[in-house]
């Protein structure tokens, strides 16, 4: 009992704090308040049950293999829990896979924090994977390296699958350096999900700058891509042909039912009248059974035929409706069907990432030689509707009155509205 630690709980101060918008600069205070002196668990609860939590954050306590087995079984049931974070909780490669599983059994979770627990494996890009439901992810202090970083560059996208729930992800003060920099690039390449991306304090150098700004901007296509976008192309071609052939199936079959059905209306008017002008001819013999029954046989048989063909007909015209509208799922989410996606000299270019609407490199090793480039990036940015507002560049290895900068900033600050109000605060104060 003695390794358990203090635990502390709070009700939530108003309904305000709930839905006020955390921003990346807060993350700063936040863990600020995970620096205890002892072994702490924190809750935030809603109401007096205590299964009403919504944040849990461990402190300096070691999360063993037996603790976290006690914990999986008790997260699921904490149905109101949005937020876990764990500082210097000595996690393991096996309980974070085993957390990533948990995550996705407690149906509101979605922020985790993982920071200051390194990983010998690297196993943080499963919180990431195509299939995690988690929007938020803070893994600063981990020592993430370059392979680390290629791995959770992979989990943001590749040619063929790409991350399609996280938000923000937070991956200040780490070892990324300018390797692990053009991975996180290569990632954000198809990413058209992730909105604040920071990278601060990474020593990141040009290189890694370089490549950083140019998934920004317009970029062509490797050739990898090429394939899989002519591979998906050609799905939509067989997509749309076999939507093609169904329609004209249904609307043939739908012709010969109705014929079928005239031709048989035809008869029966005929037969009728011939039966009518026997009846007045001998109006003393009685029609014999074997005629009624097969009359009556007759009907049916037909009725039963024009009924399986009415059956089918609805089958097909079913599945024609569903393919009609495949192609348009397909496309959406996929960066490489884009309409945007052009040829020049040669090759085929895509727009860039114009989804991404923070990227932090501040304290980084960046240079006057990148800022060039991060410029004509976000000047292409402006051509293509891109999003990003805001790019922070602060404390790198350049003076803050560099030419490049000072374009930089005021482009940024024509586009981000917290800039922009605060000018506006400050000139109605003078």
């Amino acid at each position: 009992m003695k390794e358990i630690p203090a635990v502390n709980t709070k009700h939530l101060a108003s309904s305000t704090d709930e839905t006020e918008e955390v921003r990346e600069d807060d993350h700063s205070q936040i863990s600020a308040s995970l620096f205890w002196s002892k072994p702490c668990l924190n809750i935030e609860l809603e109401n007096e049950d205590p299964l009403s939590a919504k944040r849990m954050r461990i402190s300096g306590w070691k999360v063993n293999e037996q603790i976290f087995r006690a914990m999986q079984k008790m997260l699921p049931s904490m149905t109101q829990l949005q937020s876990l974070q764990f500082w210097q909780a000595r996690l393991t490669d096996p309980t974070v896979i085993s957390l990533m599983s948990t995550a996705a059994l407690c149906s509101n979770l979605r922020a985790v924090s993982l920071e200051g627990n390194p990983l010998p494996e690297q196993s943080f890009h499963l919180l990431l994977s195509e299939d995690s439901v988690l929007t938020h992810l803070s893994l600063r202090n981990n020592r993430i390296g370059e392979e680390g970083a290629r791995l959770i560059g992979s989990a943001l996208s590749t040619a063929k699958s790409a991350n399609k729930n996280l938000l923000s992800l937070n991956l200040a003060f780490n070892n990324v350096g300018d390797a692990g920099a053009a991975h996180i690039a290569q990632g954000l390449r198809l990413n058209r999900t992730l909105l604040f991306l920071s990278l601060s304090n990474n020593q990141i150098g040009d290189s890694g700058a370089a490549r950083l700004a140019a998934t920004l901007g317009e970029f062509a296509l490797t050739h990898e891509e090429v394939v899989q976008r002519r591979k998906l192309l050609l799905q939509r071609t067989q997509a749309s042909s076999l939507r093609a052939d169904l329609e004209q199936t249904s609307t043939g079959q739908l012709s010969s039912v109705h014929g079928a059905s005239n031709r048989g209306e035809n008869k029966d008017t005929a037969r009728k009248k011939k039966a009518a002008k026997k009846e007045e001819k001998t109006t003393e013999i009685k029609e014999k059974p074997q005629k009624k029954t097969f009359d009556g046989k007759g009907t049916n048989s037909r009725s039963g035929k024009s009924g399986g063909r009415g059956k089918h007909l609805s089958a097909l015209e079913d599945k024609s409706s569903t393919n009609l509208n495949e192609p348009e799922n397909m496309e959406t989410g996929i960066p490489l069907l884009d309409s945007a996606v052009h040829r020049k000299h040669g090759q085929l270019f895509l727009p860039g990432n114009t989804t991404l609407t923070s990227l932090n490199l501040a304290g980084n090793r960046i240079t006057e030689k990148a800022l060039p480039l991060f410029l004509a990036s976000l000047e292409k940015q402006e051509e293509a509707g891109g999003n990003l507002q805001r790019l922070s560049l602060q404390r790198n290895l350049f003076a803050e009155d560099a030419e490049c900068y000072k374009k930089i900033n005021e482009m940024k600050a024509l586009g981000d509205p917290l800039v922009k109000s605060s000018s506006e605060e400050e000139g109605e104060g003078m």
